[in-house]
């Protein structure tokens, strides 16, 4: 397909994903916000560092988590918020390094693939893998594709410290997995059977969530440190075509997801207020209750559905409501997120 062609179809796509928007009202016509519920806890009582990750909404129409500090996949009833343990001994986070372990989950029909990232032997894990695992049946676990070696022996062109990588999300596409590399700026594809190759690079923009529309991919980017507005975004690319700008103005952008009406979300991590200059503060949170759940408006930016979440990893849809997972190990539930129409940011 020529660039040209590859250009319509993508910005199409865009189109489509918020065509079914309302016109804008006035401030004085906009609905209360959703209420947000904490629907669940699930990280141990413990927990330091990241307590939780990433989510995916399984076959059944639970949410499916992963608990990064114990190594395990973890279904909660989206009406109920009961927990159980789907999978256990996946590589868990190392301690010290306070991120990694089993940062996201995608399933690809019935079965579950948990990505894991932080473990490997430069990090003092000689022989565990970074990479996808297969979760069977019986909750026992298998690795499908090493990420953590496939990058030490593909280095990216932006600079790093950490030779495999931080992987940060996984998402489904043609039969395999997009992984989005928010350490070495890129966004790779591995098939089942373990294969990778580079599918997109970037300049240091951070990326994080992935969502899919048809070969049509949506990727949020926190932007580099210090996380800016103007530099958390959404952009949307195919495999044939570079990226293009759907939406800027989301502080430390960390998910985009395709919600109800075929309208397009991305969740804001919050204000990140640290000290640029010092190195040690790379890859820090942002500070506590201030993240958002976004919408894409009309004009490439955002409108702010509800705020003052609390460090915000994932976000996922069940019929018209949202289920945001926290860094602190909790899932949170706003519902009616359709019939809002949203508020500028500040």
């Amino acid at each position: 397909m020529d660039s040209r062609r590859a250009l319509t179809v993508l910005v199409a796509a865009v189109a489509i994903a918020v065509a079914a928007m309302p016109a804008t009202a006035g401030a004085k016509k906009h609905p209360r916000p959703p209420a947000v519920e904490e629907l669940a806890m699930f990280a141990a009582p413990t927990c330091t560092g990241a307590c939780g990750s990433g989510s995916a909404v399984g076959p059944d129409r639970a949410l499916y988590v992963t608990d990064p500090q114990r190594g395990q996949l973890l279904r909660v009833d989206p009406d109920t918020g009961d927990v159980a343990t789907v999978a256990s001994g996946l590589p868990p986070q190392i301690p010290e390094f306070g991120v990694g372990g089993p940062m996201d989950v995608a399933f690809l029909g019935h079965t579950a693939y948990v990505l894991v990232t932080g473990v490997g032997p430069e990090l003092g894990r000689p022989g565990v893998v970074n990479g996808i695992y297969r979760v069977h049946r019986d909750g026992s676990v298998e690795l499908v594709a090493d990420i953590g070696t496939w990058s030490v022996e593909h280095p990216p062109k932006t600079g790093f410290f950490v030779p495999s990588g931080v992987q940060y999300s996984l998402e489904p596409y043609f039969g395999g997995f997009l992984v989005a590399d928010g350490h070495h700026n890129r966004v790779l594809f591995v098939t089942r059977q373990g294969h990778i190759r580079e599918l997109i690079a970037f300049g240091n923009i951070v990326p994080t969530g992935l969502e899919t529309f048809g070969a049509h991919v949506f990727l949020s980017q926190a932007g580099p440190i210090p996380h800016v507005p103007e530099t958390g975004k959404v952009v949307a690319f195919t495999p044939w075509s570079a990226a293009t700008d759907v939406a800027t103005g989301a502080r430390l952008a960390v998910d985009v997801e395709l919600g109800p009406r075929w309208r397009l979300y991305a969740l804001s991590q919050g204000i990140w207020d640290l000290d640029p200059t010092d190195p040690s503060n790379e890859g820090m949170p942002a500070s506590a209750n201030t993240g958002q759940l976004m919408r894409v408006d009309r004009h490439g930016g955002f409108d702010t559905v509800a705020a003052g979440l609390d460090r915000p990893t994932s976000l996922d849809f069940i019929g018209g409501s949202a289920f945001v997972v926290t860094l602190t190990g909790k899932v949170l539930r706003i519902d009616d997120v359709g019939r809002s129409h949203g508020r500028r940011p500040h």
